[in-house]
């Protein structure tokens, strides 16, 4: 199902034309679909129904209050990476006993927060990393809950930038040394060994991938529990990747009912199972509206130069990702090949490139399929605000972060005295 599509030749996000909300909001704003949002969560959570399991949102991929919030009603957990995260999911009303903190590298005082607050479990990502939460949690008194983010050295056949499950990447203890450290957190008096966590990359589009991991992971949970430690979940990770042009990953029920089956084969059925879905949630839930300011033809390039830019969606400059370009209205006029350019001074601000489109000064475009990863990576390059941020429901429009004035930015800088 589309939550975005033309009707009389106009753009809508559900009800609502897109127009419109450029008229209220301005532009360049982001529009998200709270029933795309919801569909694709219900995806994951009923194709687990009948199971123990929890389904934590990659929160990195969209961390807006209102999409946290949304999530939290349907029963999400929250996978997080940072303890600014940890602090966005309580504001968003959030329950920290459904919290995973993920990432490479843990502070002491995110840690601290992180115990306090009562999360559910520390995936794990070094011999380092152990004896930190060790020692905080000695020094607070308590049992800090932990797994293991196993490295399975498989290839997600993905993008080298989001791979993360290969024995080159940074992230996960790498498989061979993965016993030895579940052997040295079982005998610390102050951790709490819950877990077993995998997670090789992003925007994956075959099954075989996560089917590989887990055959592997599986296998080091029928070896732990021979030795004595028993887990109480385990966590697949996320990944899974969405289509912005003419990419066809599985539907998520197919995912799952592949890992199931693994996981049924070993015996462990009875275990929670656990995923971190963050792009497959949001990401073709929200699309990015931005305003022609100029036409310009160069010699060997024609360009529409727009009000949006590199700051405002990084995916293009950073990984040369593909995102899919619509004019908002039906356009007038024959068509010409266009690169979809930005305001900032720098040669990688393109948004798209070579797209056919009859476009003018003034026209809207939609830069679809930008829910994840948007504005999540945004900035303040070339002192530009970030863009506003709206929630569609139905007929209704909720603003859910209004837009960046340039004293909002300076706001935390001081002039040197006198």
């Amino acid at each position: 199902m589309s939550f975005f599509e033309h009707r009389n030749g106009v753009l809508h996000a559900e009800g609502v034309a897109l127009p419109a909300i450029a008229e209220r909001f301005g532009t360049p704003t982001y529009v998200y679909s709270r029933a795309a949002i919801v569909s694709a969560f219900r995806g994951y959570r009923d194709a687990l129904a009948g199971r123990k399991a929890l389904v934590c949102y990659a929160m990195k991929a969209n961390s807006n209050l209102a999409v946290l919030d949304l999530l939290a009603r349907e029963g999400a957990g929250f996978d997080i990476v940072s303890g600014g995260e940890l602090a966005r999911v309580i504001a968003a009303g959030g329950d920290p006993g459904k919290v995973v903190f993920s990432g490479v590298g843990k502070s002491e005082a995110e840690i601290e927060a992180a115990l306090k607050a009562g999360i559910l479990c520390f995936n794990m990502e070094s011999v380092p990393e152990l004896e930190r939460i060790d020692a905080v949690a000695k020094r607070l008194g308590v049992k800090a809950p932990v797994s293991v983010r196993v490295n399975p050295d498989v290839d997600a056949k993905t993008h080298p930038y989001i791979s993360t499950g290969l024995k080159d990447n940074k992230f996960g203890v790498a498989y061979e040394h993965t016993l030895d450290l579940y052997r040295d957190a079982a005998r610390r008096p102050n951790i709490e060994v819950v877990g077993i966590d995998c997670h090789i990359g992003s925007q994956i589009t075959e099954v075989a991938p996560y089917v590989d991991a887990a055959e592997r992971v599986l296998a080091l949970v029928d070896t732990l529990e021979r030795e004595g430690i028993v887990l109480h979940h385990i966590d697949f990770g996320g990944g899974l990747g969405i289509t912005y042009d003419d990419e066809t990953p599985p539907a998520t029920g197919e995912l799952i009912r592949a890992l199931v089956e693994r996981v049924e084969a070993h015996g462990h059925g009875g275990k929670t199972l656990m995923f971190e879905p963050g792009r497959s949630i949001v990401g073709n839930a929200g699309l990015l509206v931005t305003k022609v300011e100029f036409m310009k033809r160069g010699e060997t390039r024609n360009f529409a130069i727009v009000d949006a830019a590199m700051n405002d969606l990084a995916r293009p400059a950073m990984y040369e990702a593909w995102h899919g370009v619509q004019a908002i209205a039906a356009p007038a006029g024959a068509g010409e090949r266009v690169d979809i350019v930005g305001p900032v001074c720098e040669s990688g601000d393109w948004l798209a490139r070579d797209r056919e489109l009859a476009l003018a000064p003034g026209d809207l475009i939609a830069v679809m399929s930008a829910g994840a990863y948007g504005m999540s990576m945004a900035s303040n390059y070339n002192t530009r605000g970030r863009a506003a941020e709206v929630m569609v429901d139905g007929d209704a429009v909720h603003l859910i972060r209004r837009r960046e004035t340039p004293a909002d930015l300076f706001a935390l800088e001081s002039r040197l005295p006198g």
